[in-house]
């Protein structure tokens, strides 16, 4: 059995994800900030740069000469949860999205969760990332995520329903 719509929307988060990731790593890497997401975390760190391998020398004079360093300023810390954020409430969307269509359920209400989990998590990510506190991105985005929870779970439990009455006259 084919799902193009699940796939499609598996496929898209999948790169946001990805693109996510992207941005803590350099982030880290910019605040040598590798473990935790505050510059307080520095503190139970040891520094890998006083007795450097040959990894640790490569990733330091990259950095030096291709990215602005400085002290961590809550970025980090931000871009964490966006990525976080992303990563917990993802899959349940999409778990609908793919239950959803396995029981056939209308390309029009796939397209229509699936966008709508797609934009408010890239919406409440740029919110988060972008601006310290409350946002309307962030507004957005938890208002689309939380549109996606309350209509997936009960077309789930509507389709379910009709599926166990249908099949069982």
């Amino acid at each position: 059995m084919s799902i193009p719509i699940s796939t499609f929307f598996v496929g898209l988060n999948g790169f946001i994800a990805f693109a996510l990731s992207y941005i803590v790593v350099m982030e880290r890497t910019r605040t040598r900030i590798w473990h935790g997401e505050t510059e307080a975390a520095l503190i139970n760190q040891p520094n890998y740069l006083e007795r450097p391998n040959k990894w640790a020398a490569f990733v330091e004079n990259y950095t030096q000469k291709s990215l602005l360093t400085k002290a961590d300023d809550g970025i980090l810390q931000r871009k964490v949860r966006a990525y976080g954020n992303f990563t917990e409430y993802v899959p349940l969307g999409l778990l609908f999205i793919i239950t959803l269509e396995l029981m056939h359920s209308s390309p029009w209400m796939l397209g229509l969760i699936g966008s709508a989990l797609t934009i408010g998590r890239v919406a409440h990510a740029w919110g988060l990332i972008t601006t310290y506190g409350p946002s309307p991105s962030r507004a957005v985005g938890f208002f689309l995520t939380w549109f996606v929870y309350i209509v997936g779970a009960a077309a789930c439990i509507y389709s379910s329903a009709i599926a166990i009455l249908w099949g069982a006259s």
